[in-house]
C-alpha cells in the first residue's frame, strides 16, 4: 500500500499492511514564511516515513486579521503569543466584519497549503488546520467571552458570524490549492467552557455550517476536541470521517470510542500541552519516554480497536524537544 491507499483503507476501517502513523508539532521556526513552514514539514514527514502530513500553520493565525497584536519569536521554542487582544470590549464584537481569506495572514496559510501541495512526496494525504469560529474568537477576546456570551449574545454572534463567513472563504481557497482535507479543531467542546445548551448555541451552530462546506468535497477530514471531559458524543456526530482528542488524558479510551463510534479514530499517542502559572509544559511520551516504551504505547493502542479503524496520531502535538530516536521508535512500532 503507499500512503494515501493506506489512509483511505483506515478512515473506511478495511484492513491496512500496517496501521498509518504520523506526528506534528508547532514549527515555531518557520511558520512565518510559507515556503520554509512547507519544506520544513515536507522533510519532517519523509525523514519519520510518516503517512499523513496535519500542516502546522502557527496557533493564532485566525486571529491577526481580525486585530489581535502577536508577538512572534520565531524562535522554535516559543509558539506566538497575544499581546493585546482585538475584543477590549462588547461594542468590538458588533464592529467586527467578515475579511478576504486570501490577504494578510489567512493568504499567508493558503499560500502554504499550495507549496505545501507541491513540496509532499506524492501520495501523501494533506489536511490544513482550521479552527472552530468559536475558537478563533476565544483567542481574540480571552476569557472575558465566556461571560460576554451570556451578557452579550447578540453581539458574540455577529462576531462569529463574521468569523464563520471567513473561515468558509479559507476553506475555498484550500481546495482550490489542492488539500486532501480539512483538520477541524475545536477548543470549547468541554463542559468546563459551557453547558450543553451553550455549546450547541455558540459552537456546534456555527462548525456545522464550517464543516459541511467541504464535508463531500474532501476525502480525508478530521475533528479535534481539545481538553478534557469533552461533548465526545455530540462532535463525533459532525460529519467528519475522523475523530481526534486527548485519549490517553480524558474519556473515552480508544476502546471505548470504538464502541460508541464506527468513525476513524485519530489517536493512541500520549501527547498534549498543558499551562501552570502562564508555563507551556506537555505531558508526551515522544519526549519523556524511551523507544521501548513508545513501541508498548503503540502496540496497546492498536490492540485497543484490533487496528481496524485507526490511524496513530498524538493527542494534540508533540513537543519540538522530542528526540529523533523516539520519534523513529514511534514509526518503527507499527511495523513490529
Amino acid at each position: 500500500m503507499n500512503r494515501e491507499e493506506r489512509i483511505r483503507a483506515a478512515l473506511a476501517g478495511q484492513p491496512v499492511d500496517h496501521v498509518p502513523v504520523g506526528a506534528w508539532m508547532h514549527l515555531s521556526e518557520f511558520d512565518q514564511d510559507p515556503i520554509s513552514l512547507a519544506e520544513a514539514e515536507a522533510a519532517f514527514t519523509e525523514k519519520y516515513d510518516f503517512d499523513y502530513i496535519k500542516m502546522m500553520p502557527f496557533g493564532l493565525y485566525s486571529t491577526q486579521d481580525f486585530g489581535n497584536q502577536i508577538t512572534i519569536y520565531c524562535d522554535p521554542y516559543r509558539e506566538p503569543i497575544v499581546k493585546n487582544f482585538a475584543i477590549q470590549s462588547p461594542s468590538d464584537y458588533d464592529a467586527l466584519k467578515a475579511i478576504p481569506a486570501i490577504q494578510g495572514t489567512y493568504g499567508k496559510q493558503i499560500e502554504f497549503a499550495r507549496e505545501m501541495v507541491k513540496r509532499r512526496k506524492p501520495g501523501t494525504p494533506v489536511m490544513q488546520t482550521i479552527f472552530s469560529p468559536f475558537s478563533t474568537l476565544k483567542k481574540m477576546a480571552g476569557d472575558r467571552l465566556l461571560m460576554d456570551m451570556i451578557n452579550y449574545p447578540e453581539s458574540v454572534h455577529h462576531a462569529l458570524s463574521a468569523i464563520t463567513a471567513t473561515t468558509l472563504d479559507f476553506v475555498s481557497y484550500n481546495i482550490d490549492a489542492g488539500v486532501d482535507g480539512f483538520f477541524f479543531a475545536t477548543q470549547n467542546a468541554t463542559r468546563s467552557v459551557m453547558n450543553l445548551h451553550e455549546f450547541e448555541e455558540f459552537g456546534q451552530f456555527y462548525d456545522l455550517q464550517v464543516i459541511k462546506s467541504y464535508a463531500k468535497k474532501t476525502w480525508f477530514n478530521a475533528v479535534h476536541i481539545h481538553g478534557e471531559d469533552i461533548y465526545f458524543n455530540e462532535v463525533a456526530a459532525y460529519p467528519v470521517n475522523c475523530i481526534n482528542w486527548h485519549d490517553r488524558h480524558t474519556w473515552p479510551t480508544l476502546k471505548e470510542a470504538r464502541a460508541l463510534t464506527d468513525k476513524c479514530l485519530l489517536a493512541g499517542i500520549k501527547s498534549a500541552p498543558y499551562f501552570v502559572n502562564g508555563v507551556l509544559k506537555y505531558d508526551d511520551i515522544i519526549l519523556e519516554g524511551t523507544p521501548e516504551e513508545i513501541t508498548a504505547h503503540v502496540k496497546d493502542a492498536i490492540a485497543q480497536v484490533d487496528g481496524r479503524g485507526l490511524i496513530l496520531g498524538p493527542g494534540c502535538v508533540v513537543n519540538p524537544k522530542a528526540p529523533e530516536e523516539n520519534l523513529m521508535a514511534l514509526r518503527k512500532a507499527v511495523e513490529s
